[in-house]
């Protein structure tokens, strides 16, 4: 699907449209009658006559894009976020730019309280639920404000000032969330894996909860240190706090050992805005006076996400992956597909006598980051340098820890991990 290269271009991608008009250059009428997916090209230039470059499909306005390789203009982003979007996904959003099936406007510009917005975002809610199985004492709130807001909320909304709460801390967001939580409750750090850089998961038997803490918060996957849980532990008092961001939506997960759920959407599930929480419905309305009304559960959930204007198409785009997701066959065929993946990069690194390394103990690998460095540290910069001119992108490490990282969640196809690993091999030919 060609582009105009120009500054000046424009793609109308509707059908329906009769014109173009621009105040700088003569009234030009360009009539597009054709019942079919038609994109047109105008490039304008003041000083020259427009130029019009037509090509048609069969495919209807409406319908989803077939899956597609990677695009000669695209590069594999290895981001840890905002991250890859599906392909086919961004080629359906594109279609429904200009015109959102029919209704003469663009997401971007409905109402969040009309009856087209309405049938996106319950859509969107239903389709979750389906891939997640979440039971109906759950809600699904789509919120702004990141994970970073919910460190905060949490606590405000299920916690009195001296109650206390158990925090274990396996990487930088889950310190994090302990922090935050210290302003509103009293939080305590029962396990950290600071001291051994973030490169383990505790033993549950051996966490020392207290026995009456109100909950007991985790990060199921440390975007950072590459840190993931397999299995989850049980609090003594049977309520459960997940930071999903970077895993959400990677694999099943058994929504009733969780009281909440929360997940940024820019890893797995959207462009970055969008902000999921999955709470159980007896959690929520107890929220101390000093909760601000934006952090509030009970008050978004008395208003179905919509007490203000949310991230409307942000909302959209998740829609969009979560029917993705489905027609991929569920969240068992995700899980499948990006232990493949992972399977093929931890190999290349663990077989590459030492001249790749990653920190993270093997039994908590994550599937969605991988960290590495290399066994000569001053060949980093130039690993990176010389992947981005084979449009591998984003594969420098988080400031914090140094060394690579490749994040390779659900939309990273695997052809662009096998491009990684070759890549890998041939630069450690050269300078082994």
């Amino acid at each position: 699907m060609a582009m105009a290269t120009s500054p000046h271009s424009l793609l109308l991608q509707n059908p329906n449209t009769q014109f173009l008009k621009n105040p700088k250059i003569p009234f030009t009428t360009i009539p597009m009658t054709s019942t079919r997916l038609t994109t047109t090209t105008i490039t304008l230039n003041p000083n020259k006559a427009i130029s019009v470059k037509c090509s048609a499909t069969s495919t209807h306005i409406q319908d989803r894009p077939p899956a597609q390789p990677q695009s000669q203009d695209r590069v594999f982003n290895f981001a840890a976020g905002p991250a890859n979007l599906p392909e086919n996904v961004l080629l359906k959003a594109q279609s429904e730019l200009y015109n959102w099936r029919g209704s003469g406007m663009s997401v971007m510009e409905m109402s969040h309280r009309g009856k087209e917005f309405l049938s996106i975002i319950q859509k969107a809610e239903a389709d979750l639920r389906t891939l997640l199985n979440i039971p109906p004492e759950y809600s699904v709130l789509f919120l702004q404000g990141g994970a970073t807001t919910q460190f905060a909320a949490i606590p405000l909304n299920l916690c009195k000032p001296d109650d206390k709460v158990d925090y274990v801390v396996t990487g930088s967001w889950g310190d994090k969330a302990f922090k935050e939580a210290q302003k509103y409750s009293q939080p305590k750090v029962i396990w950290s894996g600071k001291s051994e850089k973030y490169t383990k998961i505790p033993a549950f038997e051996e966490l020392e909860q207290s026995p009456d803490a109100k909950y007991l918060h985790i990060c199921a996957n440390e975007t950072i240190h590459g840190v993931e849980f397999k299995t989850y532990p049980t609090p003594k008092n049977g309520l459960l706090i997940a930071d999903m961001s970077s895993n959400f939506c990677s694999k099943p997960v058994d929504v009733s050992k969780f009281g909440i759920i929360y997940a940024g959407a820019q890893k797995n599930v959207g462009p970055s805005g969008v902000t999921v929480v999955i709470i159980r419905k007896d959690l929520i309305g107890n929220a101390q006076e000093i909760t601000p009304v934006m952090l509030d559960f009970k008050i978004h959930d008395e208003n179905k996400s919509l007490y203000n204007t949310p991230p409307c198409y942000g909302i959209y785009m998740c829609g969009l992956v979560f029917e993705d997701l489905l027609e991929q066959g569920g969240l068992g065929e995700i899980e499948k597909n990006n232990k493949r993946k992972a399977d093929l990069l931890y190999n290349a690194i663990d077989e590459s006598k030492g001249f790749y390394r990653c920190p993270v103990e093997k039994s908590v690998r994550s599937l969605m980051n991988v960290p590495f460095t290399l066994e000569k540290s001053e060949l980093e910069a130039e690993f990176v340098k010389e992947a981005a001119k084979e449009k591998m992108v984003q594969l420098k490490g988080h400031r914090s820890v140094g060394g690579m990282r490749a994040s390779i969640y659900n939309a990273m196809p695997l052809a662009g991990v096998e491009k990684l690993v070759a890549f890998m091999k041939d630069f450690q030919a050269k300078h082994a």
